[in-house]
């Protein structure tokens, strides 16, 4: 039996019908770039994630970059950011002109850590950005609660939890801003790079539009030094049919993860993902952890099983990031995370017999 790590075929096959339609009401449109799709999938979405405002932007590192800098984070701020995260987090820091700061994850659920926070802000801190890393929403009630005490703002990275839910809310809705990646492997996926930022605040949202469209309202007048950074059209017709199928999708993916967290339980080397009672994920990856995690990930390989290491190298480690001077060690939880985490084969069209052979060849 051959098992990839997701199978990016099957939601065309599934949806096949619908997502030809979406294409031809496009091809038909006559109009190409911030139409009528881009609209009716940010009051979609907007919906969905219980905010007031979504705009589509062209990839969730724009979604990241925008946020920051809708709430006027630039140069000379800080921003407190999970060490144990993709990179792209640092990277829209980057972008902004503002400094990362990293702080370190909670080890039992790999995200941000709360109880860092606090010695981790300066009077330069700005913002925090909380990673729901994997599909597991972070722990937000005290990461808002700090951030009220300093008076910071707070960005929610929700390209990997579409449609999690954190004390009963959807994440995307927690935070003061989130932005959202609707890469084609994330749990919503477009057909190429797309993404969006969600908010309650109008003044920010209204600014992300500008800033999408080379920092402009009205076309030839630029109020802002802005960006080409717009939600594709056809991207956005793709998302309004594949977003009324995301709750039944992440319920199949449910379906899996405690598949192998029944057949996984009794694995003393392995440690398995913990989801608080507080927390509905949506597992966009199922991640373990093992102490020979390249021998089993080999193992698992010639067993014709896909997997992959989300993260091998944390960002502080990265030749992106050396000008930080951070030797082996500098974040240890994170190092530790990066060299034994192990994603198995995840998605809403992993069948249960592909499931069970996993965990078969695992146990094996």
């Amino acid at each position: 039996m051959q098992v990839p790590l997701l199978d990016m075929k099957a939601p065309y096959e599934e949806l096949k019908d619908e997502l030809d339609a979406a294409y031809a009401r496009f091809m038909t449109s006559g109009w190409y770039v911030l139409g009528t799709q881009t609209q009716a999938f940010e009051e979609a979405y907007a919906g969905y994630c219980q905010v007031e405002h979504c705009v589509g932007v062209s990839s969730g590192l724009d979604a990241l970059h925008l946020a920051l800098r809708a709430c006027d984070v630039g140069p000379g701020d800080e921003v407190l950011v999970p060490s144990n995260t993709y990179i792209a987090t640092w990277l829209a820091v980057t972008y902004a002109g503002a400094t990362v700061v990293p702080v370190e994850p909670d080890p039992r659920t790999y995200n941000l850590d709360p109880a860092r926070i606090e010695s981790a802000i300066t009077p330069r801190t700005k913002a925090i950005m909380a990673v729901h890393l994997y599909g597991l929403p972070a722990d937000m009630d005290p990461i808002m609660e700090a951030a009220q005490r300093h008076g910071l703002v707070v960005i929610e990275d929700n390209a990997q939890a579409q449609g999690a839910r954190y004390k009963g809310r959807r994440t995307g809705s927690l935070g003061h801003l989130a932005a959202h990646s609707f890469y084609p492997a994330k749990n919503l996926g477009a057909y190429g790079e797309a993404g969006a930022v969600t908010t309650n605040n109008a003044a920010w949202a209204e600014k992300v539009r500008v800033l999408r469209n080379y920092g402009s309202q009205r076309k030839y007048y630029n109020e802002h030094k802005g960006f080409n950074a717009r939600l594709d059209e056809l991207q956005a017709a793709f998302l309004r049919v594949k977003l009324g199928c995301l709750d039944a999708w992440n319920d199949r993916r449910r379906q899996r993860a405690e598949q192998y967290m029944e057949g996984l339980a009794d694995c003393p080397e392995i440690t398995l993902p913990c989801v608080p009672s507080w927390a509905q994920p949506v597992w966009h990856q199922f991640v373990i952890r093992h102490p020979a995690r390249d021998a089993l990930q080999q193992r698992l390989t010639e067993q014709g099983i896909g997997t992959l290491i989300h993260y091998p190298i944390p960002p502080h480690r990265s030749e992106a990031y050396s000008e930080m001077g951070c030797g082996p060690g500098s974040f240890p939880i994170a190092e530790a995370l990066a060299a034994t985490v192990l994603s198995l084969p995840m998605g809403p069209h992993l069948t249960a017999d592909q499931a069970a052979f996993v965990v078969e060849r695992i146990r094996a």
